[in-house]
């Protein structure tokens, strides 16, 4: 989300904070500085980009089509030529994804999801109408295009992380602690963080890799505030962290402030004045020399539960070696699921996740919830099964292999909590599911055994577990027969088959 207002409020009211810079040149003058400050040519290293991905999907998915699930060799392309624009300059790139949802966010991912529904709705209805999907006005990205994008990249060479906590503050916290170029992305946050400089993915040309630099320092000279006090701008003004209705009745009375203050008409957009007021607020709290130090001034009439929430969202801009890092809660989440799985999967869990080589089971052991966004999916297509449904047993099957013990015992038995977008589900709390025990022959197969064990009979144990998950265990045959992806296409085809059978099976018995 960013800070609400600041993007906009940079781009129309402030126009000396967007210099537009060529990033070739900003690559020479960072390598020539860093030859000037190493007294070893071994030392110097190549200027590095961190890319915001999330940021960049929409603008890297510029493809014909995408109601139909996408281009892939097409997107695959893009991104290929969209790397080495920035190779062939000198530039290395790193880029991040969000690799979990962190649950004071929970709120507002639902209010994202739901939103978006709604202009699913307004697509179904376009091609109902025109027999064709509608224009970029009502454009929607392929499903699961942030899922396959980190492995595709990773197919390119690129040094890619999806993130285990909130992603934008790992970009900022990399880039400030490797000296980066900058950070491309479009996300206001950056504005805030004391960090490497925040460039646009939405103003780049990608020809002439020129684009806009938001300076942060040229901003605070606008607003009359420091870079120290922009975290609590961002608080006030509505993030992540601290919702914009939190501080209503604040900002509120920093505008009638304003207003007095500053009688003549405003002729500007009226989320810039509420930047202006907010800050003008801000300002007043630190006139006073004798000000006591804080985190949030104790001039701030606000009650204990806000000021804790105001903390709690100022230091989430702390990157390593400001002052206050200390005050940032770095502590690991404790794994959810520890009497059921062991350290070193645990270990190997968090280990793929954060190197892109994998999705969900991080989530899954960890925090014991899993999300999946909107699908193109019509809602006032009763007969089509939404996919999540369809595919419920098979993540069953999938928690069962992570989390059930191999004598099948059915103590302590974990549940995992789904956020799941599908139409008719309102998100109004997570659905519960519980692992399925795969059936074959030998048992429940040990995780360890399969993960870390090595061997013909394991890998042979690997096949057979896998195509149980598809209820597929009779295309054991087919393997070294046809290609791997035919094999879990097909077994895909067949789940899909079989489930929507029983799935209809079971809507006419209750029937």
């Amino acid at each position: 989300m960013g800070v609400k207002g600041l993007q906009s409020f940079v781009e129309r009211c402030c126009p000396e904070a967007c210099v537009t810079v060529n990033l070739r040149e900003m690559a020479r003058q960072h390598v020539a500085k860093n030859q000037q400050s190493c007294t070893s040519t071994a030392n110097i290293t190549s200027p590095t980009l961190v890319v915001d991905g999330m940021s960049c999907l929409c603008h890297w998915y510029s493809c014909m089509n995408w109601v139909c699930g996408g281009q892939w060799k097409e997107y695959i392309d893009v991104l290929k030529n969209w790397v080495e624009a920035f190779t062939s300059a000198g530039i290395e790139l790193v880029f991040f994804f969000d690799g979990v949802v962190e649950e004071q966010k929970r709120p507002e991912w639902v209010k994202r999801r739901l939103r978006v529904n709604r202009d699913i709705v307004k697509i179904f209805n376009h091609i109902k109408e025109h027999g064709e999907q509608p224009g970029k006005q009502l454009s929607c990205l392929p499903s699961a295009l942030a899922t396959f994008t980190p492995l595709a990249l990773r197919s390119l060479g690129q040094e890619v992380f999806c993130s285990v906590r909130e992603a934008d503050y790992e970009i900022a916290s990399y880039a400030h602690q490797h000296g980066s170029l900058g950070i491309l992305g479009q996300d206001s946050d950056f504005i805030i963080y004391d960090s490497a400089p925040y460039l646009s993915v939405a103003k780049l040309r990608i020809n002439s890799l020129t684009t806009v630099m938001y300076d942060r320092q040229r901003l605070c000279r606008n607003i009359g505030l420091t870079v120290t006090q922009l975290p609590l701008l961002a608080c006030l003004l509505g993030n992540d962290v601290v919702s914009e209705e939190h501080m209503q009745n604040i900002r509120h009375n920093a505008m009638a402030a304003y207003r007095r203050t500053n009688p003549a008409p405003y002729s500007g957009p009226p989320q810039g004045q509420v930047v202006l007021a907010v800050a003008q607020f801000v300002r007043s709290l630190y006139v006073s020399e004798k000000e006591e130090t804080g985190l949030v001034p104790h001039s701030l009439n606000i009650s204990s539960s806000e000021r804790e929430l105001l903390k709690k969202g100022i230091c989430s801009y702390f990157t390593p070696g400001h002052k206050d890092y200390e005050l940032v809660d770095l502590s690991a989440p404790p794994c959810a699921f520890e009497k059921h799985v062991s350290p070193e999967i645990f270990k190997a869990c968090r280990e793929k996740h954060v190197a892109a080589k994998g999705f969900m089971v991080y989530s899954v052991v960890c925090a014991g919830v899993t999300e999946c966004s909107s699908s193109l999916e019509d809602e006032e297509d009763k007969e089509l099964l939404p996919q999540a449904i369809v595919y419920k047993l098979c993540r069953q099957r999938v928690y069962g292999l992570l989390l059930l013990r191999k004598d099948g015992s059915s103590v302590d038995v974990p549940a995992i909590r789904e956020w799941f977008v599908f139409p008719g589900n309102p998100l109004k709390e997570a659905d519960t599911v519980h692992p399925v025990p795969i059936n074959i022959p030998c048992g429940q197969p040990s995780l360890d055994l399969l993960w870390f064990s090595s061997g013909p009979e394991v890998s042979a144990l690997r096949l057979v577990a896998f195509l149980t998950v598809f209820d597929c265990l009779d295309y054991s045959d087919l393997q070294g027969e046809i290609e791997d992806t035919l094999l879990a296409a097909l077994c895909l085809i067949t789940y899909i088959i079989l489930q929507t059978w029983h799935e209809m099976g079971v809507a006419v018995a209750q029937w």
